[in-house]
């Protein structure tokens, strides 16, 4: 059943957004830190097995404050967000925090997001990752490659880390582009949606945050498939900004003019 935000009036009301899809052993204590922050949590089930569905079922039974969507299929990561966005929008909240089910993400960090959302609430807030020793080499190499390629698709350095789950969406703006046009439905999910966030003129601020891989930890990354979509998603952001390419250097031009 969807929830009510407390307060109608408060133009800042922000919910969590977890997609899940088989983490059992980690969405409990992801949920338990979450509500620590006193934020309400939507969690879409992305056709997960029977025994994370049960503990899926005793969290929002006793956690009044979860709202629980599932789908009755794995669609894939960015299919669930979007699922989610959309419900989170419907339900009043203004503002979705994105964070993963496996704790990778530092939920001590929730009280930094809000209150850089809070001051500035037409921008995406997307997490810029601090790794550790625990973060795989390949993964970490791989990463500067999109970076570099993000970096053309928007003609600037606005976006630190497009690949970084953790991220606080401002939700008018967010579910306006996926009316405009479906995101994709995997993991090329968080680049392009910040990318083409950037093209629509939001406003992005960098938070970095500690980010770790829990030792045994349950990753849904597919490297030949997903580095296929990745590649395939680059191709047609690259050629997404050509058109773009006007008024996105005239966007950054202004911005300099304004700090100078």
């Amino acid at each position: 059943m969807p929830h009510t935000p407390a307060s109608a009036g408060d133009a800042f009301q922000p919910c969590a957004l977890i997609p899940i899809y088989n983490h059992k052993d980690t969405i409990a204590r992801t949920v338990h830190a979450l509500r620590a922050h006193g934020l309400p949590v939507v969690i879409v089930d992305d056709g997960s097995d029977e025994a994370t569905r049960a503990v899926l079922k005793t969290l929002a039974a006793d956690e009044p404050t979860i709202q629980l969507i599932r789908l009755p299929r794995n669609g894939g990561k960015g299919r669930a967000l979007t699922a989610g966005l959309i419900a989170a929008r419907d339900t009043g909240y203004t503002h979705a925090l994105q964070i993963d089910a496996d704790g990778q993400h530092n939920a001590g960090d929730v009280p930094r997001f809000l209150a850089e959302g809070r001051a500035h609430p037409s921008a995406l807030i997307c997490g810029q990752p601090i790794y550790d020793q625990s973060v795989p080499r390949a993964r970490l190499y791989g990463r500067y490659v999109t970076h570099v390629c993000v970096w053309m698709e928007t003609l600037s350095f606005t976006l630190r880390d497009s690949m970084c789950g953790y991220r606080l969406y401002p939700l008018e703006a967010t579910c306006a582009e996926i009316d405009r046009k479906p995101l994709p439905a995997r993991m090329d999910f968080d680049t392009e949606v910040a990318v083409r966030l950037v093209w629509r003129g939001v406003e992005v601020r960098n938070l970095p945050t500690r980010v770790i891989y829990p030792e045994n930890g349950l990753s849904h990354f597919h490297m030949l498939h997903d580095n296929l979509r990745i590649s395939a998603m680059h191709t047609r952001l690259l050629l997404g900004m050509l058109p773009r390419a006007p008024i996105l250097l005239w966007r950054k031009r202004r911005r300099s003019a304004w700090a100078a």
